[in-house]
């Protein structure tokens, strides 16, 4: 079985939000199951590979010169990078703390055509598009090659001036859209197979409420849509291994270095030893995040004897609210604006519960990975959440963290105030974080299912 895979990031080399980490660990997963996966990414920043070849790509006149380099990535594996006009820049979509880049329309269709381009000659068994950064592709691909098209985030789908489908290929007319080109209405159109990345988000997203638009277009494809839940790189998130954190951790280990690993980052962050739980937040500042709910949150620490440490960085009215909160409550909350990856693995160790109060949550990948570090989710009943984290109040044999059904401040409040009430019964929330730690929330089941998925279309091809 052989897949082309698509997408504008990959962990290690680029990722700027769940995308990167999704489409490492899987592709990763997937070669552990003995498909052949040629991944296909942008060559942002000219990375050097080991072994490396470059090969030219026949790609049409508008999109100029375009080239691929492949070879090996440390610590990944083999990847194809796609060199095409004006690709190369400081970041993958814009400078950091800058709006997005002006012509990131001409980029992404350029490394689309490119991608098409490399499919046509090599005639991989599935093609594998990533959300609208590549979505594109599948206008230029060859109509007997099997196609994929992955959701990650439906908010986002690449909308483009009209007079772009003057150069797309023979499928252009399902990325009309009345005045727009829109690259994932397109692929979404015309792909064999729609996967959205929960089961819970697959549903969603055939509804107004979070369809963004295209949930008649979704609606219509019902029986080619499926929901796979993403699972989390067990190499990059595994407390009884990570070289980021204080002390090592869980199995047989034992958690006494949970406890290590929440006075470092206590001391790091220059919060007070308390007697209460830590909430950690690592998150994107977005109204998507909820991330104003946990601003408002924290001026209920005190009643709950709570401290709340934040990393993150996006909306400027959302980070200036944090810093304030940090300001004015120096004792119970810290904040640090960008994505730090060893402080991050560190928050994810050291916090006793992490807040993930989502308005919407295509899958979600901060609740698994905290509860592989004993950490107890606090979040909403939305998307991915709903699929994997039970209210331990509803379900007491079963439950895994706090789930607040209302998307509010109100509900999140309630969620916390329960989980540092539990936090102070001790076998109750060693239960808690038993159930999440021994849980399997790596990639093995939903690469199955991908692989049976690909099998599927390759065996009606």
């Amino acid at each position: 079985m052989r897949v082309l895979f698509a997408t504008a990031e990959l962990a290690p080399l680029v990722r700027v939000g769940g995308l990167g980490e999704v489409a490492g660990g899987l592709t990763k997963a997937l070669r552990g199951s003995g498909v052949t996966v040629q991944v296909c990414l942008p060559d942002y920043f000219g990375t050097a590979l080991v072994d490396e070849t470059t090969t030219t790509i026949d790609v049409p006149e508008w999109v100029g010169k375009a080239t691929a380099r492949t070879g090996k990535l440390a610590d990944f594996g083999e990847v194809t990078l796609i060199d095409v006009p004006d690709i190369r820049r400081r970041g993958a979509y814009n400078d950091p703390g800058q709006p997005s880049y002006w012509d990131n329309d001409r980029r992404f269709f350029s490394f689309s055509a490119a991608v098409a381009a490399v499919a046509n000659q090599t005639k991989p068994d599935v093609v594998h598009v990533n959300d609208w950064h590549t979505g594109a592709a599948l206008a230029w691909i060859d109509e007997t090659i099997r196609t994929v098209a992955s959701i990650h985030n439906l908010a986002y789908q690449g909308d483009a001036d009209h007079g772009w489908l003057a150069v797309y290929g023979n499928r252009r007319d399902a990325y009309d859209r009345g005045l727009r080109c829109n690259p994932l209405a397109g692929a979404l159109a015309v792909a064999d197979r729609v996967v959205a990345v929960s089961p819970t988000y697959a549903k969603e997203i055939m509804t107004p409420a979070a369809g963004c638009g295209l949930e008649t277009l979704l609606a219509a494809k019902a029986g080619q849509v499926t929901g796979i839940i993403n699972g989390i790189d067990h190499d990059e998130w595994n407390p009884q291994t990570d070289q980021r954190i204080a002390e090592n951790f869980g199995g047989s280990l034992g958690m006494e270095g949970k406890r290590s690993c929440r006075k470092a980052m206590r001391e790091l962050v220059g919060l007070p030893e308390s007697a209460g739980p830590v909430f950690g937040v690592v998150t994107r500042l977005t109204g998507q995040k909820g991330v104003e709910f946990v601003i408002e949150a924290g001026e209920f620490l005190d009643s709950m004897d709570a401290q709340l440490v934040v990393l993150g960085s996006g909306d400027r009215d959302l980070t200036d609210a944090l810093y304030s909160l940090a300001a004015r409550r120096p004792q119970r909350v810290f904040f640090q604006e960008g994505y730090d990856l060893a402080l991050s693995h560190r928050i994810f160790a050291g916090s006793d519960c992490y807040v993930m109060p989502s308005r919407f949550e295509p899958c979600g990948l901060a609740q698994m990975q905290a509860m592989a570090y004993g950490t107890v989710p606090v979040v909403t009943d939305v998307g991915g959440l709903h699929d994997t984290v039970r209210d331990v109040n509803r379900s007491p044999e079963v439950g895994n963290g706090f789930v607040s059904r209302q998307v509010s401040t109100a509900g999140i409040v309630d969620a916390m105030h329960r989980a540092a009430a539990t936090f102070q019964r001790a076998d109750v929330w060693k239960d808690l974080q038993h159930r999440g730690m021994s849980h399997d929330w790596s990639w093995a089941t939903p690469a199955k299912q991908y692989v049976d998925m690909y099998e599927n279309l390759s065996e009606h091809r």
